[in-house]
């Protein structure tokens, strides 16, 4: 019987947990963050998509809110600096070279610094390229693209949720016991 209180605060800190990771589920807005290094530039962005239209059937989605920065430098890059914007960037499902099944991006956008110099970087998948379009004597530079999906607050909420009651519970049975000692 002396357990009883702390099994009925555990089900309803679990039962509140999985209500709002309900919640998450039928959201329909994916978010991720990608990272992209190569042996000249690193850069992190965001990107999200709405999975409403995504299945097995089609895998594919425009990315939207896509927001990306080369490191140092202030020029924030966005899908409507793509250079098919608005039928691009793409969101796609794909396995990479490592055999692990993710989410790739496809986004492809000139340099916004120096529109003299003629780069233009390309993002598909894991891989990352930075050529020039109009001239064939520029370098070709290539690195690598890893990405990250960005859990959503409501889960991350429900998680210190369940996480707070149950160490509150656990500090009660604590005091409990001090008291009876």
């Amino acid at each position: 019987m002396k357990f009883v209180p702390q099994l009925v605060l555990a089900a309803a800190s679990l039962t509140i947990g999985f209500a709002i990771d309900v919640k998450s589920v039928s959201a329909a807005i994916i978010n991720y963050a990608f990272s992209v290094d190569s042996p000249t530039t690193k850069g992190n962005g965001f990107f999200s998509f709405d999975d409403s239209n995504f299945s097995e059937q089609n895998s594919i989605a425009i990315a939207n809110s896509v927001s990306f920065q080369f490191d140092g430098d202030s020029t924030i890059y966005t899908e409507q600096d793509d250079i098919n914007y608005p039928d691009f960037p793409l969101v796609y499902s794909t396995v990479f070279s490592t055999g692990k099944p993710s989410l790739a991006l496809d986004y492809t956008f000139d340099d916004k610094t120096n529109p003299a110099n003629s780069l233009r970087y390309e993002i598909i998948g894991e891989d990352f390229t930075i050529f020039s379009p109009t001239d064939s004597d520029v370098e070709l530079i290539s690195g690598t693209v890893s990405y990250t999906r960005v859990p959503e607050p409501t889960t991350l909420a429900g998680t210190f949720l369940v996480c707070g009651l149950g160490l509150m519970a656990k500090k009660k049975l604590i005091f409990i016991k001090k008291v009876k000692a």
